[in-house]
């Protein structure tokens, strides 16, 4: 007689590509309906959220969400964003936070069955490649309808499963706002 257990899931989420793409699609994301989704499709051992906090004055504006996220299930990993002053003198924001996704997915290989990476940056392709020779099964979420896509095709080609986030809105999405609330109730 065979025991069919739920597949041990976890969640990889590269804020800052996530947000690039949920933003060239016009929703954002309800990550409570994100969480609950992929809980549903098998046993959620961890949600990771990755992102580099650039903080003026002890205030960042991604604090209400990481806070957020903090409370609500997420293991939100940070770091301080360091702004750099390249050769040419024009000031850039540093804040890349790869290394720690690639470390925790080898780290979690050996306890998961699927990963889910949120990200379509085509530096993870060879990330992908060891976890999935450690036996896990990886998809990965971005999307190609942006412009430009966001999703790289090396990441696309060694990914096991490929959803693009754009046929993901229903599940896990909410419209944007608007600036003002003057129209939040326009259709109303």
């Amino acid at each position: 007689m065979a025991i069919n257990t739920p597949e041990r899931i976890a969640l990889f989420i590269d804020g800052a590509n996530l947000y690039s793409a949920v933003k060239g699609l016009d929703f954002d994301i309800d990550y409570g309906k994100l969480r609950d989704h992929f809980a549903a499709q098998g046993r959620l051992i961890r949600a990771y959220y990755y992102t580099a906090i650039f903080e003026r004055d002890d205030y960042s504006a991604l604090r209400p969400l990481i806070d957020w996220l903090d409370f609500n299930g997420y293991h939100v990993i940070s770091k301080p964003a360091k702004e750099v002053t390249d050769r040419e003198g024009r000031r850039r924001v540093k804040g890349n936070m790869d290394i720690e996704i690639a470390v925790d997915m080898l780290r979690m290989a050996g306890h998961l069955d699927h990963m889910v990476l949120f990200s379509g940056d085509g530096d993870f392709r060879a990330l992908v490649q060891a976890v999935q020779d450690k036996g896990v099964k990886v998809t990965v979420i971005s999307t190609r309808k942006t412009s430009p896509p966001m999703l790289g095709e090396e990441l696309r080609r060694q990914a096991d499963v490929v959803i693009d986030l754009a046929d993901m809105e229903d599940a896990v999405g909410r419209r944007a706002r608007p600036a003002n609330n003057f129209h939040d109730n326009e259709d109303d």
